[in-house]
């Protein structure tokens, strides 16, 4: 499935209020495994990142040379595309995998956000940017001499969630998911369906339904 042939899914993805009703959903579907670590949180509580997975795949190395380090992180800049979200299993825990500049590359090309299993520094220059990132950690120190991007637009893992370039990523205040492309448009369908149910709920509740009714009549809580 390509964002083509499905339009909109970005942008309906975008007016859901919350992870839960899509990972829900998930579950529901049979995908229970969506949901990246926990620990891969927002630098800010109220940023929420939409689009899809220009995936990066990285590693340590001792090299400081350019066409090694920078190179190859450069290519992958120059093929981000409008609402792409940088997703990133560096393999690595000690250097950071975003800077400032990366990011105003990536924002300037269209990117919608990045996900990184890994850190991130210029921290305070991306707030002012307004770029949604989350990551694992927030560190001061460069990938001279520490760390290699390998490839992009490949197949990653993070945690136990498999991540194909171009599946759908979402995250908000509680964390991080991945919808696989071959679902997208049916998790989203759903997902407005389940959002407009709890709204009936909630509106019952606050007329005085009791819970257990509002449950057995909507199906949901």
């Amino acid at each position: 499935m390509s964002e083509q042939k499905f339009p909109g899914i970005v942008e309906r993805l975008a007016k859901l209020p919350y992870t839960g009703a899509v990972s829900d959903i998930l579950d529901e579907m049979g995908f229970h495994n969506q949901v990246l670590p926990h620990e891969i949180q927002s630098l800010h509580p109220g940023h929420v990142v939409v689009g899809k997975a220009l995936t990066i795949l990285g590693e340590p190395t001792a090299s400081d040379d350019p066409e090694v380090i920078f190179v190859p992180f450069l290519k992958m800049l120059g093929d981000v595309k409008p609402d792409d979200v940088l997703v990133s299993q560096p393999n690595d825990n000690l250097a950071a995998h975003l800077g400032e500049l990366s990011t105003e590359t990536a924002q300037y090309r269209g990117a919608r956000g990045a996900v990184i299993d890994g850190g991130a520094r210029d921290t305070d220059y991306i707030l002012k940017l307004g770029f949604p990132v989350f990551a694992r950690y927030k560190t001061p120190v460069d990938i001279v001499g520490r760390w290699r991007l390998v490839a992009h637009n490949v197949p990653i893992v993070i945690g136990r969630v498999h991540i194909a370039p171009g599946d759908f990523i979402l995250g908000d205040r509680d964390g991080v998911l991945v919808i696989p492309q071959s679902i997208a448009a049916d998790v989203v369908s759903k997902a407005e369906e389940v959002v407009q149910t709890e709204n009936l709920v909630r509106k019952s509740i606050l007329q005085g339904m009791h819970p257990v009714d509002a449950f057995r009549k909507f199906g949901r809580f």
